[in-house]
């Protein structure tokens, strides 16, 4: 296979994010730049001007990376969310989270365009190694500051305890002080983290920060504790086979979502918080339907959907959230949205941008990934094929991979 790139001259450029509500974060940090502008002396980089980063243009500046206001001279353009179709430069390669590859409908008329105007999209989310993990992602963060949004959401509800909203701190080490001030008031509650991957991990942080004690499940569900407690629930421990299979095979599950069936019930009726990291697709089941909700045995007060897949495996989640507004009530009785807080309602903070909210930690730490696995391959070559798999579109066509999106983009 040959090299996506020679090795002739490239010019990469750090886009503006142009979301409304502005996201903060970025692909590289000013430091990270710099060493990447050493590192490759025979390549240009460069930052398109924005007054919405967590870096400013200055710091960029600082660290002699040029700012400019035109990209439109760059081969290749690196940002963090969605680019708006007003804001698309033909014929260019782009790197970003697209969210069109499970057919995103807001998302098509993006689609629509880049292949309009012959456009190279990469996509960081299908960036994977030869063993199909993933290179890049936030989930770490997104998993952190989901699960500090789960406890303020407890403590505003109950009045036990304060917590400052995630993005009004700099930096993590602020939030791990916020966390601090709350360890004497902790109530004795059961929490339920799902997920295998970097958002549970995340979460996990918060745990072993405040010093919560983790169970396993089935202690969970049959003991009684003195103290708050947690479990974690892998796929293993959340899906079974419908055929009554015990054993436990990660390539069938993934390759086959529609034999499997989910026993959530058990811990609904044990848990007081669900912070939800599992991965999902419309193929599979939910944790629970809506209307288990309005059960009496049904115990969960508070959500944190980090996975964010509206009325997907939390089917309570009606829409996605912001950071300024995190929460919104679900109203067991008359199942439907209500105003949070409330006492008899479900809180469920649905934040779709959550590791904007630690916008210099999260940059850090991607940016690093990014220096270290995708850069090289984007100026040496991609002999490993990595970008191939992870370009969505290209030359005005989708590429082989991602023709099952024919459909979507015809609209």
């Amino acid at each position: 296979m040959p090299p996506v790139f020679t090795t002739h001259h490239m010019k990469l450029a750090l886009i503006r994010e142009w979301k409304n509500p502005p996201d903060k974060r970025v692909a590289l940090t000013p430091l990270q730049m710099q060493e990447l502008s050493l590192k490759y002396p025979d390549h240009s980089f460069v930052v398109e001007s924005s007054p919405d980063r967590i870096y400013s243009d200055e710091d960029y500046r600082l660290n002699r990376i040029s700012v400019v206001s035109d990209v439109s001279d760059c081969d290749i353009l690196m940002g963090v969310k969605e680019v708006p179709v007003d804001h698309l430069n033909e014929g260019k390669t782009y790197l970003f989270f697209s969210h069109t590859i499970k057919a995103q409908p807001y998302n098509r008329k993006m689609l629509q365009e880049i292949l309009k105007k012959k456009i190279r999209l990469i996509d960081y989310e299908c960036l994977t190694y030869p063993d199909d993990g993933r290179i890049l992602g936030f989930g770490n963060w997104a998993g952190v500051v989901g699960a500090y949004n789960a406890l303020l959401t407890w403590g505003k509800k109950y009045h036990a305890f304060d917590l400052k909203p995630a993005y009004s701190l700099a930096h993590y080490e602020d939030l791990k002080v916020e966390l601090d001030s709350i360890k004497p008031n902790l109530p004795m509650l059961k929490i339920v983290i799902t997920g295998n991957g970097r958002v549970a991990n995340g979460a996990l942080q918060i745990m072993e920060h405040l010093g919560i004690h983790e169970v396993d499940p089935q202690t969970y569900l049959h003991s009684s504790f003195s103290e708050i407690v947690f479990t974690h629930l892998k796929n293993h421990e959340l899906f079974h086979r419908k055929n009554g299979s015990s054993e436990w095979d990660t390539h069938h599950f993934y390759t086959h979502h529609e034999e499997y069936d989910i026993r959530f019930e058990p811990f609904f009726q044990e848990s007081d918080i669900l912070i939800n990291g599992m991965y999902w697709e419309p193929s599979m089941p939910a944790l629970f339907t809506k209307t288990d909700t309005a059960r009496t045995d049904f115990r969960i007060k508070v959500i944190a959907d980090i996975t964010c897949d509206v009325e997907g495996s939390v089917p309570i989640t009606l829409r996605a959230t912001y950071p300024s507004d995190p929460t919104f009530g679900w109203d067991p009785a008359k199942q439907c949205e209500t105003k949070p807080f409330q006492k008899d309602c479900i809180d469920v903070m649905a934040v779709t941008v959550l590791p904007s909210e630690l916008p210099a930690d999260s940059s850090r730490d991607f940016g690093a990934s990014i220096m270290k696995e995708v850069v090289p391959l984007l100026l040496n070559g991609d002999q490993n094929t990595i970008l191939e798999r992870a370009t969505i579109a290209e030359g005005g066509q989708l590429t082989t991979k991602y023709l099952y999106l024919s459909d979507y983009v015809n609209g």
